[in-house]
């Protein structure tokens, strides 16, 4: 079953993309795209970091045992 969930705020985009019948690599992962800030302050142009969701939930696990 394909799952693809989005979730855009001012300054990125969140992308989750699952397929749990895939085996291949790259077909479960998570992507973070920069977009154009209106200002120009934080960014410039569009860049995009995109990891397996294995690695999504050790950043995710690295962040809630920073942050708290």
């Amino acid at each position: 079953m394909n799952f693809v969930k989005t979730k855009s705020t001012k300054r990125f985009e969140y992308t989750v993309e699952r397929n749990d019948t895939a085996k291949q690599a790259g077909s479960n992962v998570v992507t973070i795209a920069t977009l154009p800030a209106e200002d120009g302050q934080y960014s410039i142009g569009q860049t995009s970091l995109t990891m397996t969701v294995r690695e999504a939930k050790a950043l995710n696990n690295f962040l809630n045992a920073t942050l708290s």
